[in-house]
């Protein structure tokens, strides 16, 4: 027997995954035509989410989505936080390096968790809750690389938030609602042919752990 679902409900996630796969925002036009429903209803969709801050209206009249959406994400943040951290520390064992966990909140990379190796003589400090830009830093390119798509199993970087600091990040893919990427940073050489695919299962792993 089929179970019996809300066609409004579903229209409005609907739209809330179509803006948040649209980083650059969408006319209700282009968005009626990306759910292939009338205009009206679109209108009346997008008027409720926006009484609620789910879905917000730029000063060129493009939707995006809303800063409601960050109350919803913080609510998931432990849940993947406590999945997250033995992969991370299972892999800052392994490669002597300060693992994180980085997620994408609008245009900043936040890190959600963080485990340092117990073995080492010294490591990287890095300290949860720390933001910076998409555009700076393994983590940020590793979730711009994972939004756009892009092949590259990870990203390398040196110096880019950190004087000496060279990092390694991988994008967690395939799980639905969650932008997220898993990496190292380090003061010392990187050998990326030995952590680089070290990175890149870890991410895996979670990814298959919150599927």
């Amino acid at each position: 027997m089929p179970v019996e679902t809300s066609q409004t409900l579903d229209r409005g996630l609907r739209v809330l995954t179509v803006l948040a796969s649209a980083p650059d925002g969408l006319t209700v036009t282009e968005l009626a035509a990306r759910l292939d429903v009338n205009r009206t209803v679109v209108y009346r969709l997008v008027s409720t989410l926006e009484q609620h801050a789910l879905v917000r209206r730029s000063s060129r009249g493009r939707l995006h989505v809303g800063l409601g959406m960050l109350h919803l994400a913080a609510a998931v943040h432990p849940l993947v936080r406590d999945v997250a951290v033995p992969v991370l520390r299972q892999l800052a064992e392994s490669v002597g390096s300060t693992a994180h966990l980085t997620v994408a909140e609008g245009d900043e990379a936040l890190a959600l968790a963080v485990v340092e190796p117990s073995w080492t003589d010294f490591h990287v400090s890095y300290r949860i809750g720390s933001r910076h830009p998409l555009q700076q830093g393994a983590a940020g390119k590793a979730l711009l690389a994972g939004r756009e798509g892009d092949l590259t199993p990870y990203v390398v970087t040196a110096g880019e938030l950190q004087a000496g600091a060279r990092g390694l990040a991988a994008p967690v893919t395939g799980v639905n609602g969650l932008e997220a990427s898993i990496g190292i940073v380090t003061l010392g050489e990187l050998d990326e042919d030995v952590v680089g695919p070290q990175v890149v299962e870890a991410a895996a792993r979670l990814a298959e752990q919150l599927a």
